[in-house]
């Protein structure tokens, strides 16, 4: 295993050489006004992805404590963002404090115990009946519909679904065993390939768009292409993967495309919060959720799939 991971972070790498390269020599080539903003947010968003690059290999190189604890600081990030963009109210104090200090900690040290039938329903059940009797007994019923469905939402975007990347190292897989940690790795790198494929696609073919109101840069064109590129790209990373070749083409198609969805519907959140970014976390990139909401929408899709045809149980 250790010698797949080496490789396959050398070739993350020489991905990042290349493009800091192309980055800096546009730079270069950029007239005495110096370079655009497209240029400047390259440059920011290559550096960017250094340090996220840097800090993903030092948690796999920790093992499973470290995966859970990189996700479990993301989650708290992402819950924080999505919360900045709600209708929540002082009365609803001690709902967000349990949501962040209680119900999230709670989920992801489930997720480390490989405690299955706790975490698949704690937050879906038991925090989400439990959330609205916090915020009921501050007495204030203004829009309370609205601030419980907000808060409810916010906690299975931001941490249920977020949790179900590190919950891959759980699994029981025949013949899998010690190398769950390329899951994980398979999951990301296709997903967020996908988003980088469509938005190449979409620049040099795009013409039909798919929701104007929602992502006026989304197009079939651009979706079509960064599917059928990221799927190519998945089949060539089967082997290290549980998957045949086709297996790993369909799962594959199956992430993209619900990454694909789960960045619209965020985009629809934003649009209706009226905000381009989630946060300004990282340079570049927004805020967390920015760089998560094709992975939140994926996970737990690609999770139970994994589960259900490959883990014994």
């Amino acid at each position: 295993m250790a010698d797949s991971f080496l490789f396959l972070l050398g070739c993350v790498l020489a991905v990042l050489v290349v493009a800091t390269g192309i980055g800096r020599y546009l730079v270069f080539k950029s007239g005495p006004d110096g370079p655009s903003l497209t240029v400047d947010n390259l440059n920011a968003r290559i550096n960017a992805w250094w340090a996220m690059v840097a800090l993903t290999a030092l948690a796999f190189l920790a093992g499973k404590t470290g995966v859970v604890v990189l996700f479990a600081i993301c989650s708290f990030a992402a819950l924080r963002e999505f919360l900045t963009l709600t209708n929540i109210e002082i009365a609803d104090h001690w709902a967000i404090a349990a949501a962040a200090f209680l119900v999230l900690p709670v989920q992801f040290i489930a997720v480390g115990m490989n405690w299955y039938g706790f975490y698949s329903i704690f937050i879906p059940v038991y925090a989400f009946l439990l959330m609205p009797i916090f915020s009921m007994f501050s007495g204030e019923t203004d829009n309370f519909l609205v601030r419980i469905a907000e808060a409810q939402w916010a906690l299975m975007i931001s941490v249920f679904c977020v949790s179900h990347v590190p919950a891959l190292l759980s699994l029981d897989i025949p013949g899998f065993e010690g190398r769950n940690l390329f899951l994980i790795f398979f999951l990301v790198v296709v997903v967020q390939s996908s988003d980088v494929f469509q938005y190449v696609w979409g620049k040099l073919l795009g013409k039909h768009k798919i929701a104007p109101k929602v992502s006026p840069s989304k197009t079939w064109e651009g979706l079509i292409g960064g599917v059928a590129t990221a799927s190519a790209l998945g089949a060539s990373l089967y082997w290290i993967t549980p998957f045949t070749v086709l297996q790993a083409i369909g799962m594959s198609v199956v992430i993209t495309i619900m990454g694909f969805l789960g960045g619209l519907v965020m985009s629809a959140i934003k649009r209706d919060r009226g905000v381009k970014d989630w946060g300004h976390l990282i340079a570049g990139h927004g805020g967390f959720i920015d760089r998560l909401d094709s992975v939140i929408f994926s996970a737990p899709i690609f999770f139970h799939i994994v589960r259900f045809y490959w883990d014994v149980h």
